[in-house]
């Protein structure tokens, strides 16, 4: 079955369960990276000065990035073989019930060392059912999106990555401004984790309506691959390359402007919390509203050319974000953080059409989930720990800008060698 086969009404049922059940998994995983940069190092990490409790809370961040390959290969394997639904129900059933068991966790302070231990666990969970969401989340809505707006249909699924982290540092910015500092610290932070039990019931009841693609149904009626991942590596390397180069400026430069940037105001400038918050709010609510427009401009002049020039964009940017960050003053730090958000947003909307096409639909889930995903270990787990590290090294930004703009190089190369995949009929992929 085409994708325009599918009636209106139930292409936007599909997107909607699509694009809530994302923003509530990357929801579950931002108030972690948020968590990290304001609360962790003092309450898990105490016998370290700040900004060493920092790197280590960073550390327990990053261990969610490993898993998520697994989760990505694991899902990938039963998502090509037993369909795209089933999964994304699992993933986000693993999600809510690990983050909200975050919200529960005592303190170092109460139960000493099992603290981290349980929490780096946790979070190993969290990586392990996001790994697995992306993907199924993705494919099922550009399986069933009209080939001609399939970048457009396909970023609603994206904007849940930015809309969970408005969600997550709305929540934040709403506890730390209506709490004084004593009470966020020792109970107001657990507010956003435990909220995610009833956010994961709504996208469960969601997620129920939504049918299984009919693009994969065809394929699967003329037999499914018995390892979907060893058929990936072995005959779409060049693909998985392409995905992996991708993504990999864009993971970067995403957590160094949306949590890195968090720790350099608040721990390394003594600036104010509520305002990096809010700063962080504006950036995301911004990302949120134009990524559907260089989604639709992808449908028009293509993935390569929209993504390519995201990459420079965001790049040119970072050789005034840090100035502008560090400055003290709200509209210039709004200014740094918003505008690094909107110029990511023109990789990360058609990023997703634009990796899967480059996967056949037996092997797509695996394939799309393996680029996206393996790709996180290299860059945005390390992404804060290494600028918080070549910070300290050298004492100022101008290495952390160098280290973001090299890595936007890597996309911007990888979207100019990559095959221009617009409007292309995912069954004729292979």
């Amino acid at each position: 079955m085409h994708g325009n086969e599918v009636t209106p009404r139930q292409l936007r049922t599909v997107v909607g369960a699509s694009l809530i059940g994302t923003m509530i998994e990357w929801f579950d995983f931002f108030i972690y990276g948020v968590a990290s940069a304001l609360v962790f190092n003092r309450l898990f990490f105490p016998s370290f000065e700040p900004i060493i409790g920092t790197l280590l809370a960073f550390s327990t961040y990053a261990l969610g990035f490993l898993a998520r390959p697994l989760g990505g290969v694991i899902f990938g394997h039963f998502g090509d073989r037993v369909g795209r639904k089933k999964l994304l129900m699992i993933s986000l059933l693993m999600m809510g019930l690990s983050t909200t068991a975050i919200g529960f966790l005592p303190t170092y302070a109460q139960i000493g060392i099992w603290a981290p231990i349980i929490l780096t666990l946790l979070r190993l969970v969290q990586g392990f059912a996001v790994g697995g969401e992306w993907g199924g989340a993705v494919l099922i809505v550009a399986e069933v999106a009209p080939a001609h707006r399939r970048g457009f249909w396909t970023c609603w699924p994206q904007v849940g990555a930015p809309a969970g982290n408005l969600l997550a540092a709305g929540v934040f910015a709403i506890s730390s401004a209506l709490l004084p500092d004593d009470a966020f610290m020792a109970w107001g932070w657990r507010i956003p984790f435990l909220l995610s039990i009833i956010l994961v019931a709504v996208g469960f009841w969601l997620r129920r309506a939504v049918s299984e693609s009919a693009v994969f149904r065809h394929d699967a009626e003329a037999g499914v691959e018995r390892f979907p991942a060893m058929e990936v590596l072995r005959r779409k390397g060049r693909a998985l390359l392409t995905g992996g180069g991708l993504r990999f400026g864009e993971n970067i430069c995403y957590y160094v402007a949306a949590t890195f940037s968090m720790t350099y105001v608040v721990e390394i400038r003594g600036g104010d919390r509520s305002m990096v918050l809010d700063a962080v709010l504006i950036g995301s609510a911004l990302e949120c509203l134009t990524m559907p427009f260089f989604a639709a401009l992808s449908d028009r002049i293509g993935r390569r050319l929209v993504y390519a020039a995201g990459a420079a964009m965001v790049a040119g940017w970072f050789l005034i974000f840090f100035p502008l960050l560090g400055s003290g003053d709200r509209m210039s730090m709004i200014m740094a953080i918003a505008i690094a958000m909107v110029a990511h947003g023109a990789m990360y909307a058609p990023q997703g059409a634009f990796i899967t096409e480059l996967f056949p639909t037996r092997l797509r889930y695996s394939g799309a989930s393996i680029a996206y995903q393996a790709t996180s270990i290299l860059a945005g787990s390390l992404a804060p720990i290494i600028a918080l590290g070549l910070f300290k090294m050298t004492g100022g930004t101008g290495a952390v800008s160098a280290y973001v703009m090299g890595s936007l190089a890597i996309s911007f190369l990888a979207a100019l060698l990559a095959p221009e995949t617009r409007g292309v009929d995912l069954r004729t992929v292979e």
